[in-house]
């Protein structure tokens, strides 16, 4: 079950913010032109509601470009200034962050490597108690939707009510054609953790480039988050750091003209009823399902025994390998993606395996 923490809906912070929030600038401040001439080209299009730029960028080998350091905080002043933009940057320690307090900034965000650390979280949180900051919550490295949770709720016992979670994906456990897998599950739990919790998608750190960055943004409106973080640049080509991300202003109207944004529900009565029948039908389907999984599981539980009764190993490689390749097989004849369906029976086999070894453990 959900949990309800304490947090301003967007809204309440960013009340001109009518469409989904869109946070958009260079992944890094370079100089103070290339900041001003990006935040003045990202001004002109109104779906920008936050100016972003990094000024502290922790890098993963040292020897690459790892921000200006604090000059780009005056640089971000001036943004604002001149634009009338919020503006905001990540902080990766508590000194960042009272400097970037201090300078009066809109909007901080905690990356994914200081999120996976609870110390990290614990200091930013010290730093930020008893201000009004909006503070932004990247998921950590690894997919642990608990060390997330437990980031955001640092924050708000520290009296944080403008909170974001940001989903910019994870280190992949596999080939993958995006920079982080985007294991768009995690964010799914998260939801179901945190229900009143506003979650954007940063597209940018997911797809690692450009050419990926529709898809990934069209799909997290698919999956109703409040909006995106978008890496724009006034000449990506000469990017100091992320160069293959990053769009130009211009680019980044394209894209958005593209997306469709779509809403949690519908006033159409005729679609209420639509989905209600449907859903009653897959409500109807998962219990036969589970029925059918629990005689499953008796099968396997007698043929436990049976190989207890035999002295015969619990795991059958042989067996195994042909189970997989029929049900990968049928799978395909009934239209079911593959993926799906090696997840579905690796889980199912490694339970009826647990099950038997202590069938066989059993005195």
């Amino acid at each position: 079950m959900g949990i309800e923490l304490d947090i301003r809906p967007i809204k309440d912070w960013l009340p001109q913010q009518d469409n989904p929030l869109l946070i958009a600038g260079p992944c890094s401040l370079e100089t103070e032109e290339q900041t001003l001439e990006t935040a003045h080209q990202l001004a002109k299009d109104k779906r920008v509601f936050v100016f972003r730029g990094g000024v502290w960028k922790p890098r993963t080998r040292p020897g690459s470009f790892e921000g200006v350091g604090a000059i780009g905080l005056k640089w971000l002043q001036q943004v604002k200034k001149e634009t009338g933009l919020p503006v905001g940057t990540e902080v990766a320690n508590a000194q960042h962050t009272e400097e970037a307090l201090n300078a009066g900034l809109d909007v901080l965000w905690i990356g994914a490597r200081s999120t996976a650390s609870p110390f990290v979280v614990q200091e930013i949180a010290d730093v930020v108690k008893g201000t009004d900051a909006v503070v932004m919550v990247k998921n950590p490295v690894n997919p642990d939707v608990q060390l997330w949770m437990g980031a955001l709720e640092r924050l708000n016992q520290a009296g944080i009510k403008n909170l974001v979670g940001i989903h910019r994906g994870f280190t992949p456990f596999r080939e993958t054609h995006y920079r982080n897998y985007p294991n768009w599950k995690t964010f799914i739990e998260l939801r179901r953790l945190l229900p009143n919790l506003p979650v954007i998608c940063d597209p940018s750190h997911i797809a690692g480039k450009r050419e990926y960055l529709f898809e990934v943004s069209q799909k997290a409106f698919d999956m109703g988050m409040e909006g995106l973080m978008i890496e724009s640049h006034r000449d990506p080509s000469c990017a100091l750091s992320d160069k293959e991300q990053q769009l130009t202003p211009a680019d980044l109207g394209l894209l958005l003209d593209k997306l469709v944004i779509r809403q949690s529900s519908s006033s159409n009565k005729q679609f209420e009823n639509k989905l209600e029948l449907l859903r009653s039908r897959i409500d109807a389907l998962d219990s036969e399902l589970m029925e059918v999984l629990s005689s499953r599981m008796e099968i396997a539980r007698e043929i436990g025994r049976y190989k207890k009764e035999n002295n015969v190993t619990a795991l059958q490689i042989n067996r195994w390998t042909e189970l997989m390749n029929k049900r990968i097989s049928l799978g395909e004849k009934l239209s079911l993606n593959k993926t799906f369906v090696q997840i579905l029976f690796q889980l199912i086999h490694e339970d009826s395996v647990r099950m038997q070894t202590e069938i066989m453990d059993e005195d």
